[in-house]
């Protein structure tokens, strides 16, 4: 590391969501039609916090082009994947329009976090999947995914929203010696706001952290700075080490 990238904060690239600004309450009504894009402000200041700068990457922006400046990438969470992407029953989507509702299927959105996380990967560019991120990541090197979760002894779709350090059940356990166990130790109680879990994974993807009922909740490349966690690190009360993780990788990279 050079001294003037010693002084330089790594730049950390954030995904997010495209709808039509009507969604918005009290938009005027002669902007209804058109679009923009948002990212939940938690990672943000939590990436602020952690000494990194972040930038919220649009659909448009070329991933090859983004890999030349980013330091470290951050795909978050949100809708589920599209089933075409990882060979799931593509019967259960309907006829939906993601821009004016931003909770369906997204597949502008799915092609552009999967090419951005292969970019981050060939390039080795520190990278963090959340909840959908950590199944793109996964989606991206060929894995599957469970399509719904059926219901067990443990809640991994909390009743209420965030900010939440989750159910006391919800304990994730991390195996010895990986990159998730130094981050969060040998146990950790999350969060968890999700309804569909990795099943197979992609190819040299490697679970490291799971509930007592087997769902995996965190996943690594071994050798490499890539991590995936199925809650949301940025809607924790308290402050799990996820976020700085990245930033102190991508510096690191610098």
């Amino acid at each position: 590391m050079t001294a003037r990238s010693a002084r330089v904060k790594p730049l950390i690239g954030l995904t997010g969501r495209r709808f039509r600004i009507e969604l918005i309450s009290g938009s005027h009504p002669g902007y209804g039609q058109r679009l923009t894009d948002s990212f939940f402000t938690d990672f943000a200041d939590r990436i602020t916090r952690a000494g990194g700068v972040p930038v919220m990457l649009p659909y448009d922006a070329d991933p090859e082009a983004l890999g030349d400046w980013l330091s470290g990438v951050l795909i978050t969470g949100g809708q589920d994947v599209h089933p075409a992407c990882w060979g799931g029953d593509e019967s259960v989507v309907g006829d939906v329009d993601a821009l004016a509702d931003p909770s369906v299927h997204d597949r502008s959105r799915d092609e552009f976090e999967i090419a951005l996380t292969r970019v981050a990967l060939a390039r080795r560019i520190p990278l963090l999947g959340v909840c959908r991120g950590m199944q793109v990541l996964n989606v991206t090197l060929g894995g599957t995914l469970i399509p719904d979760l059926p219901d067990g002894p443990i809640r991994h779709l909390l009743p209420v929203g965030p900010l939440s350090d989750g159910d006391p059940e919800h304990v994730v356990s991390f195996d010895a010696g990986t990159t998730a166990q130094k981050v969060f130790g040998d146990r950790l109680v999350t969060n968890s706001w999700h309804h569909q879990a990795i099943d197979v994974c992609g190819d040299g993807l490697v679970v490291t952290g799971r509930t007592d009922d087997g769902v995996a909740e965190s996943v690594e490349l071994p050798g490499a700075a890539v991590l995936g966690v199925q809650w949301h690190p940025e809607w924790m009360t308290s402050d799990d080490g996820a976020l700085r993780w990245l930033v102190d990788a991508a510096a690191e990279r610098r």
